[in-house]
């Protein structure tokens, strides 16, 4: 299915041979004939269980992002199901794949993207990005890429992601802002573990540092933006990551959006979803303030 919306972006299904069974994605072409400088492979969140690439987190924020000049391949991943879940969070779907499935699907999308010419994007200018569990399969995903090849992302987008296996503890002030939340739009910590472990599949598998780089080598990693919602369990995660990142001399950017909540990609309607596009194609288009991924500690990776 190939169409061409209002702005002009030509929006496109297709399905590539994945490393585990046919992968679906979602092209979105800018108009024009201008020769895009970026890339960007984006990938939608939802609790590693849920989500899909009609939800405005995928679909509207590659169509923004697209509408500014840079190609997007959205990727459909396959989900985990719910069967680790409590029963009132369960769904029709609980089964499904484990961990790594989903992250290597990621990895074998982005490495299709920077090995096409239909985009006219060189290789080197592919970022790569995520909101929630799917900025959890980025960071994953990319370390495989560090530790396995062929390519590396540019520049890597983390939206309000989960990145460790445990939720690192709260600083006053944000305690004191997701205390006042409902309690349908708090994250606790043992609903993490669970949403977590229902990805990874065991004990064992939430240690792996592709399934949860939080904690891990980050060493040689690409340029980061780490983009958090304000009010939000999961700020905790993305704030202790960006401090890893930055202690293993990765460059990175960290910025809250004042008065989102979790997931405020998903609201096209809101404010903070519109300025954090426009933060996101600011990262991707402007050169002077992206550095480049730096020589690694040489150290083994795990």
């Amino acid at each position: 299915m190939t169409f061409i919306d209002t702005a002009g972006v030509t929006v496109a299904d297709r399905t590539l041979d994945g490393p585990h069974g046919p992968l679906r994605v979602r092209t979105y072409e800018p108009a024009g004939s201008a020769t895009p400088s970026a890339g960007f492979v984006w990938v939608h969140g939802g609790a590693f269980a849920f989500g899909e690439l009609d939800m405005p987190e995928a679909d509207w924020v590659s169509r923004r992002i697209a509408a500014a000049g840079i190609p997007v391949i959205s990727v459909d991943y396959q989900l985990s199901g719910t069967r680790g879940f409590p029963e009132d969070f369960r769904d029709e779907r609980r089964d499904g794949a484990l961990f790594p499935v989903a992250s290597e699907e990621v990895s074998a999308a982005f490495v299709w993207a920077t090995s096409t010419t239909e985009f006219g994007v060189p290789a080197g200018s592919w970022s790569l990005g995520g909101a929630s569990a799917g900025g959890n399969l980025v960071a994953g995903a990319t370390l495989r890429l560090r530790d396995e090849g062929p390519v590396l992302p540019r520049s890597l987008v983390l939206a309000y992601p989960l990145l460790h296996a445990e939720l690192p503890e709260h600083r006053p002030e944000l305690a004191a802002k997701v205390a006042a939340l409902p309690a349908e739009a708090r994250f606790e910590p043992a609903s993490v573990a669970a949403i977590n472990l229902n990805y990874a599949g065991s004990a064992a598998a939430l240690a792996d540092p592709y399934a949860f780089a939080g904690g891990a080598d980050l060493h040689g990693l690409p340029p980061t933006f780490v983009l958090n919602s304000d009010a939000d369990s999961l700020r905790s995660t993305g704030e202790l990551f960006a401090a890893e990142l930055a202690a293993a001399g990765v460059d990175t950017l960290l910025v809250r959006e004042d008065g989102t909540r979790h997931g405020h990609l998903n609201e096209p309607d809101n404010p903070g979803a519109h300025r954090s596009v426009r933060r996101i194609v600011a990262w991707l288009t402007t050169t002077d303030l992206v550095g480049t991924a730096h020589e690694t500690s040489g150290d083994a990776h795990p």
